[in-house]
């Protein structure tokens, strides 16, 4: 997948890319305003499936960057930036951004959110759905068969409901990745998760107790959940990628 890095600091720039390129991202990183809007111009190659919009640019401010996008490109938006206040969340969001990411955050559900925004925005199942894994889906014993809507463990087959094979069959496609609860009540149940929290809950813990895996399905507070992996190395917490503590952009 191709992304549109925008993000003025080189040192900031420069761990990001190497992160997202280890989970396989194409990232273009442009330092300025002007230059992510000239890298948006079609110009034949594969077009960017994610901005990535830091706010804080030296030539212009992200507000109008996106503005500008939004007027002539319908490639999803994520904005990245130290801004929590709700005012700029809720002026980002209504230019056209598609997310609003506030620093410091986790590199884990960053990757969920650029995964959910570029789904939407093909606006092509089949497309969508090609990039999901195929086969079956394995993961600390659990093999779940998308196919024939069957899981096991450890060759035990354990019956679940279809919302309970839904919910582990996308948690599955990424191992380690946190999945916000506004994303899962989206593809599960296709639905707002706006009160209905308790419900998540509650099939979480029954996902936890058929499978007998307790430690499987990790909340992370405040978030969502993650699958937990087979190996070590999830995704940690990241801020500021350098490590040099920079805030405020």
């Amino acid at each position: 997948m191709r992304l549109l890095l925008v993000e003025d600091d080189d040192r900031v720039a420069a761990a990001l890319v190497a992160v997202l390129g280890r989970h396989g991202f194409q990232v273009r990183h442009a330092r300025s305003g002007h230059e992510a809007l000239d890298a948006l111009v079609p110009d034949g190659n594969e077009p960017f499936r994610v901005v990535l919009l830091d706010l804080g640019l030296p030539d212009r401010d992200g507000f109008e960057v996106c503005s500008r996008i939004r007027a002539g490109s319908g490639v999803p938006v994520i904005m990245v930036t130290a801004r929590a206040d709700i005012r700029s969340r809720i002026h980002g969001l209504n230019l056209g951004a598609d997310d609003y990411v506030v620093k410091p955050y986790d590199m884990g559900e960053l990757l969920a959110r650029i995964h959910a925004v570029a789904r939407r925005g093909s606006g092509a199942p089949a497309e969508a759905a090609a990039e999901r894994p195929s086969g079956p889906l394995e993961s600390r014993g659990v093999v779940i068969d998308r196919e024939r809507r069957r899981v096991s463990v450890e060759g035990r087959d354990v019956p679940l409901t279809r919302k309970e094979f839904d919910l582990l069959a996308l948690l599955a496609q990424s191992p380690g990745v946190v999945y916000r609860r506004e994303q899962i009540f989206s593809e599960v149940w296709r639905s707002g998760w706006e009160g209905n929290g308790r419900t998540l809950e509650v099939h979480i813990g029954s996902l936890r107790t058929k499978l007998g895996l307790p430690g499987l399905v990790e909340a992370v507070r405040g978030v969502g959940y993650r699958l937990i992996p087979d190996e070590p190395g999830d995704p940690a917490p990241l801020g500021d990628p350098s490590g040099s503590g920079e805030a405020g952009r």
